[in-house]
């Protein structure tokens, strides 16, 4: 097993109702997930979260609130360390070149969301929703950068 840390971000952007996510490719299956990747070495965790917003959906956000931290054992045996926010949309870069492991950016409705759970990620997926939607929300200062 590696002895590495793998800290990610993810983020959830609701605007009308639906949720920003993305169609991407995970060992040549496609899943589901909301805009998320790997905090790089020497960046912010914040900055990790605006930046793979962008990369993945091509959308600038703004981070509103702290939802969670999560650890995540996957099936491969890997420890993902994830810190998830809430954002709204502030505005989608036209043009923007999404990075190459991404299908399709989608806005999904919660019961979408539930109706595709099978193709979702991770269990992470959902439960970053369903904290938002219960208001399970933190002030984006207790993140010290």
């Amino acid at each position: 097993m590696e002895n590495q840390i793998h800290l990610t971000v993810a983020t959830v952007v609701e605007r009308n109702s639906k949720f920003l996510c993305v169609a991407e490719r995970d060992g040549g299956k496609r899943v589901i997930n909301q805009p998320a990747g790997h905090v790089e070495p020497g960046e912010k965790i914040a900055d990790a979260a605006l930046r793979e917003a962008l990369e993945e959906t091509g959308w600038n956000i703004e981070l509103t609130a702290l939802i969670s931290i999560s650890t995540y054992l996957a099936a491969n045996g890997v420890t993902y360390y994830r810190v998830c926010f809430a954002a709204r949309a502030v505005e989608e870069v036209q043009g923007a070149m999404l990075d190459a492991d991404i299908d399709e950016v989608l806005w999904l409705s919660y019961e979408e969301l539930i109706e595709q759970q099978a193709l979702l990620r991770s269990p992470l997926v959902l439960q970053a929703v369903e904290d938002y939607r219960k208001g399970h929300l933190q002030p984006l200062s207790m993140l010290r950068e």
